[in-house]
């Protein structure tokens, strides 16, 4: 029996024990009292639902999807994940029992056989056709795109990952995350399109001296306007410079060289954005534990390194991961950036 199965049936049985306890089973055969001329009464239909605190026990009707039950139970079609990840699987046949969790069950991502892992993807220019490294051809992103949709991976926000790695959210379980850095415009030109039609999330990070620079780079009007259609704007230094203290460089100068790349990105956040930074992207992927206090001292909870790796929600958030996607990478070498489970073994 498959974990998925287990915990159905578990937890069905335990509802369903529940229910039994408060609500009188039905008849399923006729009763009379009456005279043997007297027509049987006719059985009482069994209850749709049976309900706890924490699940919902159900049965699916023909053409049932995790999607029509969200609507129909958790009145909100984008849990289907939810009823998915529990369940094992995204299809019901009429009459199976479905246990429906009503709140997060696995915050962590952690179970018996391993622990969840969250991919960050990112990504810096598009263009019509590949350019050295960082610029992918639309096409190439266009097929990226269409593989998260088409095999069941959800794109969440960075927010939610920040979340996750505090044990406040669950993700689903084949979550991933997309970011961009630097703030070119090709991004609303070639990436904005396609991520709105998929429904997809993601997070800009910008360094504060590039923003409106030049013909190719964003303004700071076109990332609120992003912002306003549910894009996130992040910070990536002031310079785009390596953020580590330098070789002879002094502490006072150090710390002064931070307030600029660290702090006054803040200030410009505020009065562009009207609210600060939360995240931080490191130039390169750059990073020490003297570059952590200062980046603490700024005010940001989360930062970003590239290195390819997936996220558990125990990863040291100002240290978190991400993998870099080139322009020269296959299909094939693509997907194996989306590795969204660690299998372990406690034997």
């Amino acid at each position: 029996m498959s974990r998925a199965s287990a915990r159905l049936l578990a937890g069905a049985t335990a509802l369903l024990t529940a229910a039994c306890a408060s609500t009188p089973p039905a008849p399923t055969t006729a009763v009379s009292t009456g005279p043997a001329s007297e027509p049987a009464r006719r059985a009482e239909p069994s209850p749709e639902r049976f309900e706890s605190d924490d699940f919902i026990v159900t049965f699916a009707r023909a053409g049932d999807t995790p999607q029509s039950l969200a609507a129909r139970f958790l009145g909100d079609t984008n849990k289907a994940w939810m009823i998915e990840d529990y369940a094992g699987g995204p299809s019901f046949s009429p009459g199976q029992q479905v246990v429906i969790p009503k709140r997060p069950w696995d915050p962590a991502g952690v179970d018996a056989s391993g622990y969840q892992l969250v991919p960050i993807l990112v990504y810096h220019n598009l263009g019509e056709q590949a350019k050295g490294r960082m610029v992918l051809a639309v096409s190439s992103f266009q097929e990226q795109m269409r593989y998260l949709k088409e095999n069941g991976y959800r794109v969440v926000s960075l927010r939610d990952f920040v979340e996750f790695t505090r044990l406040g959210r669950q993700l689903p379980k084949k979550a991933v995350v997309l970011t961009f850095d630097d703030g070119y415009k090709a991004f609303r030109q070639y990436a904005y399109p396609v991520l709105k039609g998929m429904g997809f999330p993601a997070t800009i990070f910008v360094y504060t001296d590039y923003v409106g620079a030049g013909r190719h780079a964003l303004s700071w009007p076109e990332l609120k306007q992003l912002e306003a259609e549910g894009f996130d704007v992040q910070a990536h230094s002031k310079t785009h410079g390596d953020l580590r203290r330098a070789r002879g460089e002094t502490e006072a100068q150090y710390a002064r060289r931070m307030h600029a790349e660290l702090e006054q990105p803040q200030e410009i956040f505020q009065r562009q954005l009207g609210r600060r930074s939360t995240t931080v992207a490191y130039p390169y992927g750059r990073w020490d534990e003297d570059l952590l206090r200062k980046v603490r001292e700024g005010g940001y909870v989360a930062g970003f390194t590239v290195r390819r790796q997936g996220n558990a929600s125990f990863v040291r958030p100002l240290v978190a991961n991400r993998s870099q996607i080139y322009s020269e990478m296959t299909l094939e070498e693509f997907i194996k950036n989306l590795n969204v489970f660690q299998p372990e073994s406690l034997k």
